[in-house]
């Protein structure tokens, strides 16, 4: 059985991958792994096109510098790897609405992608907030022994529970 033709991974064997490759991320770069400096450096480029030089004078971007990084580049890495992996597991295809958003919401392709516009937005938000997404203070953080990531990490899991079943329970109930 090819691995990379495989419909689901074992969560294990993605655990210890995911591991690995913190581990290389220190080794090579002295830095963890994250994602969501990437979306703000993107923001300021894409600022930038609009707005020039004058997008450098501001003092968030000063300390976060509109720029191709490695952080950028990880991003890009999962989206290709994504798609290579769907790819080679046969299952690619263009979804406007998932069959369960369908089943359980409806089929309008429209408020979909408005509810994960804003659940981006939040997302994004408070990964600035917190000082780090999911995966620099759930992975990265931990494997560091920080006890804000420590407490990040529980946080997510209490707020995805407690999410999950508001939507389940009181919205789509």
């Amino acid at each position: 059985m090819n691995i990379f033709t495989m419909d689901r991974w074992s969560p294990y064997a993605v655990g210890i991958g995911i591991g690995v490759l913190s581990w290389i991320a220190f080794l090579l770069s002295n830095k963890p792994i994250g994602c969501s400096t990437a979306f703000t450096r993107s923001a300021g480029l894409l600022e930038r096109l609009f707005r020039g030089g004058k997008v450098d004078e501001k003092p968030y971007y000063q300390q976060f510098k509109p720029q191709v990084d490695w952080e950028w580049m990880l991003v890009f890495g999962v989206l290709i790897g994504a798609i290579g992996a769907s790819l080679l597991a046969g299952q690619f295809d263009w979804l406007w609405v998932p069959p369960i958003w369908d089943a359980e919401i409806g089929s309008n392709a429209t408020v979909r992608w408005l509810i994960a516009l804003a659940g981006g937005f939040c997302a994004g938000f408070g990964a600035r907030w917190a000082g780090g997404c999911t995966s620099g203070h759930g992975i990265s953080g931990t494997l560091q022994l920080a006890v804000s990531s420590w407490i990040a990490a529980a946080g997510f899991f209490v707020g995805g529970i407690a999410t999950a079943m508001i939507l389940y329970y009181v919205i789509l109930a």
